[in-house]
């Protein structure tokens, strides 16, 4: 095969799963699924007939990949909004990953007669979930959910695989040397995440200190350099035995609330690459399974999934959120949505490497689980959150034709605000509204197009308006155009 074959079939490849991607927004299928079933069609049972059995490469591509949709989820997560629900976040994703991962173990255990360690390194790969994927079924049947459920389950979603990828690391080390005590992981799970929790920060204040003054020619070495920042402070991370998806998780969050050149295009730019990294991620994953080695472990593979949907999932959030101000039924709702996705596919490539005895049939058993969850839960979120009545019409996020990048030299930031109605601003002219010196409408959106504001232009119910605003004044003008 000449390289410019090679070159027309991976880049067709990319082309076929990004355009499958408009097959999950309207029919709610997540892109999760059709990215694997495209590995799978290339890989050797299927049609491609690529002979693809590296498991190195897949866990490789696995982790660079987490770690950059890590970052990137953590870049996106606006730190201010999801504070309500970091102390029941943190819950869940510690303690409820653990008594994920205890349940499910004791089940495989009783059930296919393996043993405890085997059973409970089953679980722990298990024990993390996908709320990416959760959003994008709800997105393709215009559902969200009413807040603080959203946060929640955003905030949980990437906080919550640094415990599972240290219970899985943790149990393989226990099946490797069978006289280490299960208590060993004690003061190891605080090394790596007390490790992680300090990395993560330090290296975010160093990339705010080196980017600016570092005062790059061009622009686009800055995504080159941030790129080459996360991977860095992975590496350094567990290389000094900490948790690197933590630290990288961490220094993404921070980053979203801190003031640098270009943030804007970085964070544009790192969502790009996340779903690029999803994208390989998925399809090397897909590869690496032979879809004939799933019908053996259908059955097990079951047993598992309604074990984790209906027993384990449910028990570990009622617990982890015993003392929340969260009601039954967003407790009901949280615990449907815990789909599995990515990680534990990743993690399933780890015992493989390790040599564990029956590893292939752990990752063909946790292919199928990943599957069947999400072919069952994924496809019926939508309704199971109307049932419940914690649903809430989707607001389609707004593209603007103009970009404003905020900076340390300037407090001005550009916000939109929509006018309600009852709003007092409705019907007024601009020039009129009594707005602060320092503030500044620069667009109004109104029925899909935009208008040029001048002073004797009428704000309309259901208008966008795009304002160019102080800090300090942002409040008196929120109370002006939304109340």
């Amino acid at each position: 095969m000449t390289i410019e074959q090679i070159i027309i079939i991976v880049a067709l490849i990319l082309v076929l799963s990004v355009s499958l991607s408009k097959v999950s927004d309207r029919f709610g299928v997540p892109a999760l699924l059709l990215f694997l079933g495209i590995g799978m069609l290339i890989g050797s049972d299927g049609p491609g007939g690529i002979d693809f059995d590296n498991a190195w490469l897949s866990q490789a591509v696995g982790t660079v990949a987490l770690v950059y949709i890590l970052f990137s989820g953590g870049l996106h997560t606006d730190l201010q909004a999801v504070k309500v629900v970091i102390k029941p976040t943190m819950s869940l994703s510690i303690l409820g990953v653990l008594i994920t991962a205890l349940i499910t173990g004791a089940c495989a255990k009783l059930l296919f007669g393996v043993s405890w360690r085997e059973g409970l390194l089953i679980g722990s790969i298990v024990s993390s979930t996908d709320a990416a994927a959760v959003f994008a079924v709800l997105r393709s049947k215009n559902v969200s959910l009413k807040e603080p459920l959203g946060q929640l389950l955003e905030l949980e979603s990437g906080s919550n695989d640094p415990m599972a990828v240290f219970l899985t690391v943790g149990f393989i080390e226990l099946l490797k040397d069978p006289t280490l005590s299960i208590w060993t992981l004690v003061p190891l799970f605080f090394q790596q995440m007390s490790i992680g929790l300090v990395a993560g920060y330090l290296m975010y204040r160093l990339f705010l200190w080196v980017v600016k003054r570092i005062n790059l020619y061009y622009e686009g070495l800055y995504p080159v350099f941030s790129l080459g920042w996360v991977l860095l402070t992975y590496g350094i991370t567990a290389w000094l035995g900490g948790s690197g998806f933590m630290a990288v998780y961490l220094a993404g969050i921070m980053m979203n609330g801190a003031l640098f050149p270009y943030k804007k295009s970085l964070m544009r730019f790192h969502d790009g690459i996340a779903w690029l990294m999803q994208i390989t991620m998925f399809l090397a994953l897909g590869m690496l399974v032979y879809p004939s080695h799933l019908i053996p472990v259908a059955h097990d593979g079951l047993m598992i999934s309604f074990v984790l949907i209906f027993l384990a999932r449910p028990i570990s959030v009622f617990f982890a959120l015993a003392f929340s101000r969260f009601n039954i039924r967003e407790k009901l709702l949280i615990s449907w949505v815990g789909l599995r996705g990515s990680v534990p596919i990743v993690l399933a490539t780890f015992p493989l490497l390790a040599g564990v005895s029956a590893a292939q049939t752990i990752f063909n058993l946790v292919f199928f689980i990943v599957i069947a969850s999400v072919l069952l839960q994924g496809t019926t979120i939508p309704l199971v959150a109307r049932w419940l009545k914690v649903d809430t019409p989707l607001i389609a996020k707004r593209l603007y034709p103009i970009h404003f990048e905020s900076s340390d030299e300037t407090d001005l930031q550009l916000v939109d605000f929509q006018v309600a109605s009852g709003s007092r601003a409705a019907g007024q002219t601009i020039s009129k509204l009594g707005l602060p010196r320092d503030s500044l409408i620069t667009l109004v959106g109104r029925n899909k197009k935009y208008v040029m504001p001048s002073g004797n232009t009428v704000v309309e119910v259901g208008d966008i308006l795009l304002v160019l605003v102080s800090n300090e004044t942002l409040p008196l003008v929120r109370e002006i155009l939304v109340n």
